[in-house]
């Protein structure tokens, strides 16, 4: 696409409302196009249409016109989540119109450089993590994209002063097309999400757009312990400025002396093993130490991961080492990440909602300490979770399963040998539900014990988003 402002008279499609759909709704609006809005949802479930309407803005709710996009529409500006499917895309590229997503526009309307942080697992912890680095270091980010707030919002705030930070989903990223961050993060790569890019070579080609604009005046940050990273990392033209836990790098950030993968310490801040986040720059022989590892502010290997990522990116944004080290000791989880709730009857509990994968709950499970009573399941995306079979085997006390994937989850649980195992059967409302499945846990879980909300699953068989399900489990774990 052009500059949002090329699109003056001429016919803009959004498709979808939401945060992100009203935000470039308006964008396109105030620059002169002719913007219509299109959402699958009646009227009254669409709370924002109201706002636009009082504009002058179209917005037809409740079903897709068949004459929605034409041949003189000039541009479709699609929510993330939205299939390529779906009829209105299909009718788009039939008639070679061009397919976005918001972070395309904003991408042109950003006066600050920007920071693309994607990845499958951590990229809401890394994105926050990193926020707090730049500012300690008077960098000015402004955090928005996938972590909640729009980018095209965000864009229209930003100043050249500023770096605008912006957490980045698959799905964000497939419907790109010049958008350059000047530093793009790629954490890791975990098969997820497939039922939507139709396999994994889809999934992973969408997660690398985070690269293919970058130049040599830009800076690829990337998990070198990661395959598909490193594969990534082949040929792209920006600096390569790559983060490690296993391995001594010429160049880039890693732990000294580095983990051992066959090391199987579900705490890496408890081994006994002094360890450092260190930095080594390509001009330099000796690498500067950043700070001890057992005083980073969360537990858990994978958050040393997390922590490599944000300060590699800290550099590459310009901050100086020793501003960074408070906000990496003083860091505490964002809410729904492995987040504490409580603790009651000795036992404590731990909202990890934001886990909507296999990969990221046996990340969650292998960063606590102790027995555990796990929580999990939701929308089936066919995986049948037997990579969970190991660790369910090994550092679960129970489980209680719900959702669409209840059952299969039963199954490897039954496999691994759990003796505890309950299914929370739905009833009439998913709230009901998880709150029952609380109760069943609490009763499964002793003093010293952990219960633990990591589904392995995403939220939309049964609530809105995982935001929804983690207040729920909160507020229930607060009325056991």
């Amino acid at each position: 696409m052009n500059h949002p402002s090329a699109y003056r008279d001429k016919r803009v499609i959004v498709l979808g409302l939401a945060r992100s759909g009203v935000s470039v709704a308006k964008v396109f609006h105030s620059l002169g196009a002719e913007v219509v809005v299109n959402d699958m949802k009646k009227r009254e479930l669409c709370p924002e249409a109201d706002e636009l309407t009082a504009l002058g803005i179209s917005v037809l709710c409740g079903y897709h016109p068949s004459d929605l996009v034409t041949a003189d529409t000039a541009l479709l500006v699609k929510n993330p989540g939205i299939p390529y499917t779906a009829a209105p895309v299909q009718q788009a590229i039939e008639h070679g119109v061009e397919i976005i997503t918001e972070v395309e526009a904003a991408y042109w309307l950003s006066p600050a450089p920007i920071i693309g942080i994607t990845g499958s697992n951590g990229k809401t912890t890394t994105t926050t993590w990193l926020g707090e680095l730049l500012t300690a270091a008077g960098l000015k980010p402004i955090i928005a994209g996938n972590i909640g707030r729009p980018l095209c919002e965000a864009a229209l705030e930003a100043t050249p002063e500023d770096w605008l930070v912006a957490e980045l989903s698959s799905f964000q990223l497939k419907g790109t097309n010049a958008f350059r961050p000047r530093i793009g993060l790629l954490l890791n790569l975990a098969e997820t999400h497939l039922d939507y890019h139709g396999g994994m070579d889809d999934y992973v080609a969408s997660k690398a757009k985070l690269f293919v604009n970058q130049t040599a005046e830009d800076i690829a940050v990337l998990n070198w312990d990661d395959p598909i990273c490193r594969r990534i990392s082949e040929g792209l033209e920006a600096k390569l400025l790559p983060f490690s836990l296993y391995e001594r790098l010429e160049t880039g950030v890693y732990v000294e002396p580095p983990f051992s993968r066959e090391d199987g310490s579900p705490n890496a801040g408890c081994e006994p093993v002094a360890r450092q986040i260190v930095y080594r720059s390509a001009a330099s022989e000796d690498a500067k130490v950043v700070v001890p590892v057992d005083e980073l502010g969360i537990p858990g290997r994978h958050n040393v991961a997390n922590a490599l990522a944000a300060v590699a990116a800290s550099i590459a944004a310009g901050a100086a080492i020793e501003r960074l080290v408070e906000p990496l000791r003083q860091f505490k989880a964002v809410e729904h990440r492995l987040e504490y709730v409580r603790e009651a009857g000795g036992v404590k509990y731990y909202n990890d909602s934001k886990a909507t994968n296999p990969a990221s709950t046996m990340m969650a499970i292998g960063s606590l300490p102790g027995k555990i009573v796990l929580i999990a399941g939701g929308l089936d995306r066919g995986s049948d979770y037997m990579e969970l079979l190991p660790i369910f085997r090994d550092r679960l006390k129970g489980l209680v399963a719900l959702g669409e994937t209840r059952g299969k989850l039963a199954r490897v649980a039954e496999l691994a040998g759990l003796g505890s195992v309950e299914i929370a059967e739905p009833v009439e409302d998913a709230e009901r539900t998880l709150r029952q499945a609380v109760k069943q846990a609490a009763a499964l879980a002793g003093p010293g014990d952990i219960v633990l909300l990591s589904p392995a699953c995403a939220s939309w068989d049964m609530f809105a988003s995982y935001e929804q399900r983690g207040r729920i489990f909160k507020e229930s774990a607060h009325t056991l």
